[in-house]
Formats: C-alpha cells, sequence, structure tokens
C-alpha cells in the first residue's frame, strides 16, 4: 500500500479517524459528531488529519445510519408481499415476551403495518409447489402494491429458502411494474430456514437500503469532491465492502461500527499473543460487549438490533445503554436510573459546556477526579463547575443533602457498571466461558475509565488498555481485509453427504462469493430436533462424518454435553476476504511527561506514547492521549512495549 489506509468511525458523540500509513504508523484525529448529517463528521475528521486527498488510498467508513434509523423508526415505506394465510408473521414473532416478569413491556411495532401486507395467493412446501403462483395472481398483487405507494417491497414467501421460483416471478413482475422501488427478495438476502427471522431481516434490508443509499451517495459525493476515494463500509460481519455493494446491503451494516471495535481489539490482542479476550468499548452513548477467540472477532448468525431481528452473520456485539452521555434521572418510585436517555453530541454532559444541564455519566468521573486533564480530545474542555452543579440538583431530587453531589455520582456509575457487567455475563458465561481466564480489552472514551470496577465484578484480573484506547474502533475499520459472503440453505444429514457433496457445495459458495486472498467456510449444525445450530469451520477433504464429529466436539465445548442423534447440516457460509492493512503497535518516541501527585494521594500519568514509568500503582489516572484510564487501590498498571497498557489485580 502506497498512500494511507483510513478508518472513520462515526459515533453519537465523536467521530473518531485513524490513518494507517505504508510503514504502519497510526495517526489519529477526534472530532464531535454533526447528528444531524454524519457524513459532515466525517469531513470534519478529513480535514483535521490534514492530509491531501491524494494520500489517502483507502476509506472505510464506519456507520451507525442503519441503528439510528431502527431506533428512530425513519426508514421508508414497506409493503410486503407474504403468502396468503401468512401476513401476519411479524406480528406473531415467536410468541415470547418483552419482559417475563413485566406484563406492561411490549415487543416494539413491526416495521410494516398489517395494512401494508400483500397476501400473494401460493404456497411453496419443503419439497416444492404445493399452491401454483399463477400469472393473473401476479398481476393482481403488483396493483395491490402499486396501490401502496411503497418506496421499497420485500417478498418472502415460505420456503422460498429451498424454493424460490415463485419469489422470483413475483419480484421480476414488481420490478418491471415498479422500477423505482427497491425489491427486495427473502431467498437471495437470506436463504435459510425459520420464516419469521427471514422475513424479518428482509423487511429490515427493505426499510433501511432506499436511506442508506442516499446517505452513501452524499457521503461518496462530499468525499470526491474533496479529492477523496469511494468509501468502502464496515459490516457487520466484520468485513468491508464498497459502497455500491453496501447500499444493497443495508441490513448488514446495523452493527457497522461496533464490529470494528472488536476487529481492533483482536489485532492488539493478537500482537501480544493473547487469543482470548473480552471487549467492552465504551462511547458517548452505549457500550458494546464483544468477544475475541482464537484471535478473531466471533462471528455469529442472528441477533436483534432496536428490536428487529436481523439473522445475517455480524460479530458478535452485545449493547447497553450505558455510556459518557448516559443521562441521571429520578423514577417516579424515587430510584436512580442511568440511561438509556443520552446527552449524545447536542448538547452533551453539562460538562462540556455546550447548553447540557442534565448530569451524566462523564459529569460524574469529572467530580470525583477520575479524569486527569480539563480537555478532551477533539476539542472539548471541560467544566468542572457546571459537573458540580449538574450533579448537586440530581442529588436534590433524590432527596440528599447539597453535599451529596460526589455520592451520587459514585452511585450513578455503580448503576453503569452493573448493566455493562451483565453484558459482559451474557456474552461469556451464557456461551459456557469462564471469563476469570480472559483478559478485558477496554476501549473507546470510556472504557479505561470503568474497566478494573467491570473486572471486579467478573471476577477478573487483567484488563488491557490497548494503544489508541479512544479509537480503537477506526483504527479496526483501517486494517479491516475487504470481504465477500455468500451463503445457502442445506437442509441434509450430515451422513448424506460425502466428499464429493461436500466439494461441490464448497465450489459453489466460493464461485459465489468471488476472489479473494483467504478463503473460509462454515456450516450451520445441530442435533435433529434441536431448535438452535453451531457453526463449525469446514476444512478441506471434509465430508459429513466430519463436519458432525466437530460439531458434537463443539457442543460438547458449548453447553457441556453431546446427544446421540444424528447431525443435521441447515446451512453453509462462504467467505472471501483480502488482506487488510496491518497497524504497526509500538510506543513512539514522543518526550515524557512528568507524572503528579493529587492532593488525595492518587498519582496522575500522563501518557504521550512515550517514556512512562514501568510501573503504576493505583490509585492513578492515566491520560491517554485519546481516553483516560483509571487504576484503583490495589491494581498495578505496566506499561506495554506495543503501546498501553496491562493493569492487573494485585
Amino acid at each position: 500500500m502506497s498512500g494511507l489506509s483510513v478508518g472513520v468511525d462515526v459515533g453519537g458523540t465523536f467521530t473518531d479517524l485513524a490513518a494507517i500509513a505504508p510503514d504502519g504508523g497510526v495517526r489519529i484525529t477526534k472530532v464531535l459528531t454533526q447528528p444531524c448529517d454524519q457524513s459532515g463528521g466525517v469531513m470534519d475528521a478529513l480535514a483535521a488529519l490534514g492530509e491531501p486527498g491524494a494520500r489517502v488510498q483507502r476509506l472505510v467508513h464506519g456507520t451507525t445510519a442503519v441503528t439510528n434509523l431502527l431506533l428512530e423508526r425513519t426508514g421508508a415505506r414497506v409493503a410486503l408481499c407474504a403468502t396468503a394465510g401468512h401476513t401476519d408473521v411479524l406480528h406473531l414473532r415467536r410468541q415470547d415476551r418483552a419482559a417475563l416478569y413485566d406484563l406492561s413491556a411490549h415487543h416494539p411495532a413491526p416495521l410494516v403495518e398489517r395494512a401494508h401486507a400483500v397476501a400473494v395467493p401460493e404456497r411453496m412446501g419443503p419439497d416444492g409447489v404445493v399452491r401454483a403462483l399463477e400469472l393473473d395472481a401476479i398481476a393482481e398483487v403488483v396493483e395491490a402494491v402499486r396501490a401502496l405507494a411503497p418506496e421499497a417491497v420485500a417478498v418472502s414467501l415460505l420456503h422460498a429458502y429451498a424454493h424460490d421460483a415463485h419469489e422470483r416471478a413475483l419480484a421480476d413482475a414488481l420490478e418491471a411494474a415498479l422500477p423505482d422501488v427497491d425489491v427486495v427478495r427473502s431467498s437471495v438476502l437470506h436463504p435459510e430456514i425459520r420464516e419469521y427471522e427471514r422475513t424479518s431481516t428482509t423487511v429490515a434490508e427493505a426499510y433501511a437500503r432506499p436511506r442508506v443509499r442516499r446517505y452513501l451517495e452524499r457521503l461518496g459525493q462530499r468525499l470526491t469532491e474533496g479529492g477523496f476515494p469511494a468509501p468502502g463500509v464496515m459490516t457487520s460481519g466484520g468485513g468491508v465492502r464498497a459502497a455500491h455493494e453496501a447500499s444493497r446491503s443495508a441490513a448488514a451494516l446495523a452493527l457497522s461500527g461496533p464490529a470494528g471495535g472488536v476487529v481492533g481489539a483482536a489485532a492488539v490482542l493478537r500482537a501480544l499473543d493473547l487469543p482470548l479476550g473480552l471487549t467492552i468499548d465504551i462511547g458517548g452513548t452505549s457500550a458494546d460487549v464483544g468477544l475475541v477467540m482464537d484471535g478473531e472477532a466471533l462471528v455469529e448468525s442472528g441477533g436483534e438490533v432496536a428490536g428487529v431481528p436481523i439473522a445475517l452473520p455480524r460479530v458478535l456485539v452485545e449493547t447497553v445503554s450505558a455510556g459518557g452521555g448516559s443521562i441521571g434521572w429520578v423514577d417516579d418510585a424515587g430510584a436512580l436510573r442511568v440511561g438509556p436517555r443520552s446527552a449524545g453530541a447536542e448538547p452533551g454532559p453539562a460538562a462540556f459546556g455546550r447548553g447540557g444541564t442534565q448530569a451524566t455519566v462523564t459529569d460524574a468521573h469529572l467530580l470525583l477526579g477520575h479524569l486527569g486533564a480539563v480537555r478532551l480530545s477533539g476539542g472539548v474542555h471541560l467544566d468542572v463547575g457546571a459537573a458540580t452543579t449538574a450533579l448537586r440538583a440530581l442529588a436534590e431530587r433524590l432527596g440528599q443533602a447539597a453535599d451529596g453531589a460526589a455520592r451520587v455520582a459514585r452511585a450513578m456509575l455503580a448503576a453503569a457498571d452493573a448493566a455493562m457487567a451483565r453484558a459482559l455475563r451474557r456474552v461469556s458465561v451464557e456461551r459456557g466461558l469462564d471469563p476469570r481466564g480472559m483478559v478485558l480489552v477496554a476501549f473507546g472514551g470510556g472504557g479505561p475509565l470503568h474497566a478494573c470496577a467491570l473486572a471486579e465484578r467478573l471476577g477478573m484480573r487483567r484488563v488491557l488498555v490497548p494503544p489508541h484506547a479512544g479509537v480503537l474502533s477506526a483504527v479496526g475499520l483501517a486494517s479491516a481485509p475487504e470481504r465477500r459472503e455468500a451463503l445457502t440453505s442445506v437442509m441434509r444429514d450430515a451422513a448424506t453427504l460425502d466428499g464429493a457433496a461436500m466439494a461441490a457445495l464448497v465450489g459453489e459458495l466460493t464461485a459465489r462469493a468471488g476472489a479473494g486472498a483467504e478463503h473460509r467456510t462454515w456450516a450451520r449444525a445441530r442435533y435433529a430436533g434441536q431448535g438452535h445450530e453451531l457453526e463449525i469451520p469446514v476444512q478441506a477433504g471434509d465430508d459429513g462424518a466430519a463436519l458432525a464429529a466437530r460439531f458434537s466436539e463443539a457442543h460438547a465445548r458449548r453447553v457441556g454435553f453431546t446427544l446421540p442423534r444424528a447431525v443435521e447440516i441447515v446451512s453453509a457460509r462462504h467467505a472471501a476476504s483480502t488482506v487488510g492493512p496491518a497497524a504497526r503497535f509500538a510506543r513512539t518516541d514522543a518526550t515524557a511527561t512528568e507524572s503528579v501527585q493529587r492532593a488525595d494521594g492518587a498519582a496522575v500519568i500522563v501518557d504521550a506514547g512515550g517514556p512512562v514509568p514501568a510501573l503504576v500503582r493505583g490509585p492513578a489516572t492515566i491520560v491517554l492521549p485519546d481516553a483516560t484510564a483509571l487504576v484503583p487501590a490495589g491494581w498495578t498498571a505496566r506499561a506495554l512495549d506495543v503501546g498501553g497498557w496491562m493493569v492487573e489485580a494485585e
């Protein structure tokens, strides 16, 4: 690579940029996000980098555009074409409750109203046509859809994952009659069993695609005008797609930004020869928890985003509404709550001095002296007086004395930590993994502030504060490989798949995925009668028996037992990847800054990337170029040659 590889991650409060030079060196910038126009934040970050467009060879973007429109319900007007008798599939869901013990809790409304679901008089069964789709019926469906004046159409018919002839015929007719309307077929997007998840994913794609395409076109135009290359976009699966391809895979961008963080954390763990780790990325609005296994971000199939099931491969990320901008408030019972509302970038925490008056997690840290500087990266100056005023007001609403602000601040941090610790347990313990033997990789602007407290809650003894901690998601974006994936339904007993059948299956997927420096295939397998699958790697020369044995081994590791049953292969996935630019993690020759001692006895160490004390015993605050790390009493921080710190319990 002769130019810079740039990653730009747009968060709720800050837009982060990392640029990897041809020699692997990393430069970073951080600016405030423009909430009304994410592309503006991207251009501001590039301007802060100060490099001409000709120097940038590659630009990868991590966006929250899909997540935001799902949360805010600002996507396209969608019509759903579903098999007659099954048009209520999104409303029926899986007949589970939003909260087991809260009778007042409800699932979010589906993205398509009942009145916008069109019944298609057809039916496929597992073995083929049960009721044929006639030409006159197609014409009637097309006219019914036209009358709804949709911006996009989702076509999801029964058993189309195995038999897509009816979907193809209907989609062709819709595209011919409505040339300006996006038509999304479930058999193309997600050819796998489970009608509800397949339909929900198809609808989510139709709902997001028009808005995402317009956003990416606007971003691409602004970049072109500035002399920069067309952007690539990080997918939820941890790979990069060109913008024109990503605009037709909108649902696959739902976890675009958080995926970059886990990819970046995996790169740092590999540099330290640590194959297993939990990750916690705390930004201004939320905290994202992930898992790195065997040096790679764990990718799973499916999950919910803003209450919408999207059954596409994605880096495992569990998100909770707890970030630096999370607002403390008092509920109707008089109890202190933190989040999910966030102060965001506008107006931001009270301490930002941008008009915010409500106490946030950042204000709590500032009041308690956890932040060793009054100026954050991104040009934000912190106002201790404003933070104190906001916390005193919250203390008064809780019936605390005027001097109770510090107590409220500690309670806010404890509430946020509890929510994040629950997410860390879901990612590890609920997958049969013991977090006590792992390292916790803490990044984002707030990750290193909360890391040791979170580790103590989970019995963990090591915390890694990686180099470039505050912008690690952007580093992950800049270093991520380009990746194309292909998915197919299999639905066969593993015993019926001989070596030739497996080779043919892998060959078909490889051809569909296209060229790449690295090719990997996975199979989703289960015991006959189970309702869930595990994804297992496919190796050269495998037959069905080899896959069944590998699945049983994985099942025993995950849940502790095996079953004397046949193994079914439900589907297969193939990824073709390039080799991404490699970031060089190392301490620089920057001048060391003297440490100081606060009045309360805590040390403040300024780490500009150069020489620092070899060991720092808590209580201490380590001021990083793009974040702040808190080392409590009973913990010791050790500076790493790759940059960053390893913080260990004594």
